[in-house]
């Protein structure tokens, strides 16, 4: 049977940190520039670029919480099904460690970085600036990953929600597809960096989880009690 109490704190923390994550990144975060180099000028200049995303780390580490939580939640003790629940809880587990690799380079190895070329003397110019660029590159490398195992995290535990039905169905269908959404967005950035193709994938992914969400949310807190099962 489900547990209806963790079923409502899942959604609580999926939607907390979905909607601080997207508000720290759309509407907080500064823009990037037309080139690399206007970027990295960009970022040296923010006063509060460490700050941001310390809050992005906190709104990643609270959503990927919330996926934790939905693997006791939803109670499975036995079965392949508890198994890919498993291995879903293992993946979230995963991405958390790789988030908190993935921003302290962004915001603390990339802030030094850039800063430092930006204060370089001009025979030291070129020299740092090749540092602060493979750390861009790492940090690449990283988001990547990461996103790999958000992705993996989603695709596995929306295949449990859908194969047990303790809670609706498209719920699981939602999930699945955030994350498959999420996998192709690891991919993009992986091959090709943070460019404007990221977009797509990125605003479905980020959709779609907050839509399984929020959905979730009122489905939990409709129940009367735990549930098994809804047929069909």
């Amino acid at each position: 049977m489900a547990d209806r109490k963790l079923l409502r704190l899942t959604a609580t923390l999926v939607s907390i940190g979905g909607v601080l994550y997207t508000i720290l990144t759309l509407f907080v975060h500064p823009a990037g520039g037309p080139t690399e180099e206007a970027t990295f000028a960009i970022n040296a200049a923010s006063w509060d670029w460490t700050a941001i995303h310390l809050g992005q780390f906190v709104s990643i580490a609270i959503l990927l919480a919330g996926l934790l939580v939905l693997f006791f939640a939803l109670n499975v003790s036995q079965g392949t099904p508890r198994w890919v629940g498993f291995f879903g809880a293992i993946s979230a587990g995963v991405a958390l460690a790789l988030a908190g690799v993935q921003y302290a380079v962004d915001g603390v190895a990339n802030k030094q970085a850039e800063e430092a070329w930006i204060s370089a003397p001009a025979a030291e110019k070129a020299a740092r600036f090749a540092s602060a660029q493979a750390l861009r590159w790492l940090e690449w490398g990283i988001t990547s990953y990461q996103l790999f195992m958000l992705g993996l995290a989603l695709v596995l535990l929306g295949i449990v929600v859908v194969w047990t039905a303790r809670v609706k169905r498209p719920i699981g269908y939602l999930m699945g597809l955030s994350g498959l959404a999420f996998i192709v967005l690891g991919w993009v950035i992986g091959t090709n960096g943070f460019t404007s193709a990221q977009n797509v994938p990125a605003g479905a992914g980020v959709l779609l989880l907050l839509a399984s969400s929020i959905w979730l949310l009122i489905v939990a807190w409709r129940m009367k009690g735990s549930v098994q099962a809804i047929p069909g």
